[in-house]
């Protein structure tokens, strides 16, 4: 008979599965599964509840927490303008393989949160009811992690700042493995044109240009990837786990769409572009140098035109700084 990987046959792996699932369904905490696109696809009961899935509903994370918030349940959220929050905590979500965090409830919870993510995308989330904790201890906390996450985020456009995806970066290239094995790319972005822009339009529209950017991009950002502004109209986008083919397919989606995209709605004649430099992620990397070559390429692709991708020629695999052009 078939052996399963945990050395049963297969009907008792079949009911140790059942077990675990009822065990989750009927526990005290809240557990919650959500695939690579971010969409609930387990609930048990407690998390049902508490923020308010029908039996059935596989709600994208985005839409049960914008339904929650104009309802005024499940968790609190204090922020006037919702989808610069939701943009904000999106850039960050998923983006560590372990995170705990406090959060509380309209209906005066205070939980505990974690967030487990496998490196495919899916994520479980479990919470536990630590209400007895002091509100003020709570208080403290909450303060701090606020704190924390303003020193890590811009200002204007809610993306994660300079510090973090740099943080970020040199996790990857840290990360267990093959030394020298390739683990992603990185994209550096940059607005075409930026201070012609702010010189003719005024900085109003530069600012408005850069907060569409950002929210045209981050549409087209998976959630293991990680997006940042880096200072000034210049931006970072890691890809960890991805070939270059397909890091240049993903960034040219947006181009396409950053050239259909109209930022000031009492211009609809006014239109902009960008362009990109990819360069290879290997393990054992210096992260400052992999900018530098994405940085590079960002520049062969502005002296070529603009509104373009430029690749640079993988330093293992061939000698020199080659740049590869790469144009829709």
């Amino acid at each position: 008979m078939q052996e399963s990987p945990w050395g049963h046959d297969v009907l008792a792996a079949t009911e140790m599965t059942l077990q675990l699932a009822r065990l989750m369904e009927h526990a005290g905490n809240f557990v919650a599964v959500f695939d690579p696109e971010d969409r609930l696809r387990f609930a048990n009961r407690a998390f049902r509840a508490a923020w308010f899935v029908s039996d059935g509903e596989d709600l994208l994370w985005s839409d049960l927490m914008r339904r929650n918030y104009h309802a005024r349940q499940g968790t609190v959220i204090a922020a006037a303008d919702f989808e610069s929050w939701l943009r904000s905590t999106q850039a960050r979500r998923g983006k560590n393989g372990f995170r705990a965090f406090e959060t509380d409830l309209h209906d005066g919870r205070w939980l505990w949160m974690t967030e487990t993510m496998q490196p495919d995308g899916w994520m479980l989330c479990v919470a536990s009811d630590i209400s007895s904790i002091r509100a003020d201890e709570r208080a403290l906390r909450q303060d701090r992690d606020f704190a924390i996450k303003a020193s890590q985020t811009d200002e204007l456009t809610g993306l994660p700042s300079r510090r973090y995806v740099m943080g970020k970066l040199g996790e990857l290239v840290g990360s267990p493995g093959e030394a020298d094995g390739d683990v992603g790319c990185l994209a550096v972005l940059d607005i075409d044109n930026f201070k012609y822009i702010n010189d003719r339009f005024g900085h109003g529209v530069g600012d408005a240009v850069l907060k569409d950017f950002a929210i045209t991009i981050q549409r087209h950002v998976r959630k293991t990837d990680i997006l940042g502004r880096v200072g000034g109209e210049e931006f970072m986008l890691i890809l960890p786990a991805t070939t270059m083919a397909d890091a240049e397919t993903i960034v040219q989606r947006m181009l396409v769409a950053v050239r259909h995209s109209r930022p000031v709605s009492e211009q609809a004649s006014f239109r902009y572009t960008f362009s990109a430099g990819l360069a290879w992620i290997a393990r054992s990397d210096d992260p400052g140098d992999v900018y530098r070559r994405a940085d590079l390429a960002l520049y062969a692709a502005k002296m070529r035109g603009r509104d373009q991708i430029s690749i640079e020629v993988q330093p293992h695999r061939s000698l020199g700084a080659t740049i590869a052009s790469s144009s829709e």
